[in-house]
């Protein structure tokens, strides 16, 4: 007797901080990547399926992403590289590096 069947994954790649489309706040999402792999005897061989989503963390809607548009959500959560004699994310000096969340050049309605 073959025991087979599938076993799903939740990967957490990022927490980012974005407007969300459904309720309008601007909230802290969570960036998830979902893989189904293939088991023969409880033993996961290769996964078939892989998909990526945001989630808000105020509402909890969820928005399916492309691979492209994951990894660069991924990049701007922290893995990309800031400009010279800047600091990103926590802690950033306002007068010589963003704010948590924001790129260069943007304003931020909630803070003054």
């Amino acid at each position: 007797m073959i025991i087979f069947g599938t076993k799903g994954y939740l990967h957490q790649l990022a927490v980012l901080t974005l407007v969300c489309g459904r309720c309008g706040n601007p909230a802290a999402h969570t960036l998830r990547k979902r893989v189904t792999r293939f088991t023969l005897f409880f033993v996961p061989l290769f996964p078939f399926s892989t998909k990526y989503a945001t989630q808000c963390t105020f509402c909890g809607a969820e928005q399916q992403t492309t691979a492209a548009q994951a990894e660069q959500l991924r990049q701007q959560a922290g893995g990309g590289q800031s400009a010279p004699g800047h600091r990103a994310g926590y802690g950033a000096d306002p007068a010589t590096g963003p704010r948590y969340g924001q790129a260069h050049g943007q304003h931020n309605p909630y803070q003054n």
